[in-house]
Formats: structure tokens, C-alpha cells, sequence
């Protein structure tokens, strides 16, 4: 049986990795809120574009930018996605390896 000083860090550790684990979600959600808003952002000022262009050459233009761009945007924005959850990862790692009694 465990002693309960054993048993109330435990239940501190429990408590903190889950205290973490709702400020990581929370984080990342903003990060995909913020990304979802950079992309809405851009579709439009790429419909703007659209729409003032001065001919179907211009407009083609317009359109291969915008999905060059949205690309790009959007690798950069999974590898960020990911970078956030391999950091949390270790976060977590090293969390668990880290406390030690004795």
C-alpha cells in the first residue's frame, strides 16, 4: 500500500498534468483559430483581387497566386500544428521522468 505522502503527490501530479493538458489544448485551438482567420483573411483579399481585375489574364493570376500562397500558408501552418504538439510531448516526458523521491 502506498504511504500518503506517496498518495498526495500523486494526486498533485495528477492534478498538474491535467491542469497542463487543458492549457495545451487551449493553446493549440487558438493556434488553429488564429491560422483559420489568416486563411478566411487571405480568400478574401484574393476575391478582391478577382474581382477588380482588369481581364481573364489578370484573373488567372490572381487565382494561381492565391493557391500558391494558400500552399504554402498551409505547410507552414501543419508544421507549426506540429511543433506545438511534439513540444507538449516532451512537456509531457519530461514531466514524468523528472520527480523523484528518495
Amino acid at each position: 500500500m502506498l504511504e500518503p505522502d506517496k498518495m498526495m503527490a500523486a494526486g498533485d501530479a495528477v492534478r498538474e498534468g491535467a491542469t497542463k493538458a487543458a492549457e495545451n489544448s487551449a493553446a493549440l485551438s487558438m493556434k488553429v483559430i488564429d491560422h483559420a482567420e489568416e486563411n478566411t483573411r487571405q480568400a478574401f483579399a484574393a476575391l478582391r483581387a478577382a474581382a477588380k481585375a482588369g481581364g481573364l489574364t489578370e484573373l488567372m493570376q490572381v487565382q494561381s497566386d492565391y493557391v500558391r500562397d494558400q500552399g504554402s500558408r498551409s505547410m507552414n501552418q501543419v508544421r507549426e500544428i506540429g511543433e506545438m504538439i511534439a513540444s507538449f510531448g516532451r512537456e509531457a516526458m519530461s514531466g514524468l521522468g523528472g520527480k523523484k523521491d528518495g
